[in-house]
């Protein structure tokens, strides 16, 4: 349902964001990801950010339209996740979250998607909550859709943003303005071909007047081996090379630097993902 339609607010420039974000420098990862008896995914994963460790164990069990998420982490933060998929009526589905011991995090989601409507309602847990909704409406092509959030305790919105996109099989724009209409972004991600994509993001923010434009690269090497980059107008540049040494098993390393202060030690870092 989700592939024929307009899909949900989140999904408005989230291609250009994820293609623009995820070079992990600084910090060294470790992931494993296996199958086990009677869970069906079982995921470790361990990260070294400056002097600090954070770990974090997650695991999935699913069970005709059920899904449940379980994350521990190294600070003794557990979150679980209940998920039912076709909740009555195809396109609809309910999630549970709450965290142990528990807190305000904890809340409760509607997601409902059609062919010409997505639409995602979330309510905190907690005697004050904060509501959440958004909506799209459109096509797969063309899409327009706002986001809010009311806190239930000011009696305020605490959020309103609107987008819209523009989709094709290898070409995606889209435009959202931001933080109560304090900023505008405007981003793409074009794939050239089939080894090759760039992309982009212009974000103004109307209260300080300043500008900040990300540009970034994609290419493949071979069917195995990438290499992405990444700069921007502050004069950060990120560099990264991916090789996926077995199926699903990738070893990344990533570099980043301020080019405005060259003398400044650069940053590396290095991703291990295994899945047997």
């Amino acid at each position: 349902m989700a592939a024929a339609g307009p899909g949900l607010y989140t999904e408005i420039g989230k291609k250009a964001r994820d293609f623009l974000c995820c070079f992990n420098a600084f910090m060294l990862d470790f992931l494993i990801n296996f199958t086990g008896y009677a869970v069906d995914a079982i995921t470790a994963a361990s990260t070294r950010k400056n002097e600090a460790i954070f770990s974090e164990i997650q695991s999935q069990l699913k069970h005709e339209n059920v899904t449940v998420d379980v994350k521990a982490t190294s600070e003794s933060n557990v979150t679980a996740t209940f998920t039912v998929h076709e909740l009555g009526t195809p396109g609809l589905k309910a999630i549970l979250c709450i965290p142990f011991p528990y807190q305000k995090s904890a809340k409760a989601e509607l997601q409902y998607l059609h062919h010409h409507v997505g639409v995602a309602a979330s309510v905190g847990l907690n005697a004050n909550p904060v509501v959440n909704l958004s909506s799209v409406f459109g096509t797969k092509t063309v899409a327009v859709g706002a986001d809010a959030s009311f806190d239930t305790s000011s009696g305020e919105l605490t959020k309103y943003n609107a987008g819209l996109s523009y989709t094709t099989d290898d070409f995606v724009a889209a435009a959202t303005l931001n933080n109560k209409g304090d900023s505008l972004a405007a981003s793409y991600y074009h794939l050239v071909n089939s080894t090759t994509a760039v992309g982009g993001e212009l974000t103004h923010s109307f209260s300080s007047n300043e500008n900040t434009l990300t540009f970034g690269s994609q290419h493949a090497l071979d069917p195995l081996t990438t290499v992405k980059a990444r700069f921007n107008n502050n004069g950060m540049a990120s560099a990264l090379i991916q090789h996926e040494w077995r199926p699903k098993s990738l070893v990344t390393i990533s570099t980043e630097v301020d080019t405005k202060a060259i003398e400044k030690s650069s940053k590396v870092g290095l991703s291990l993902v295994l899945k047997p």
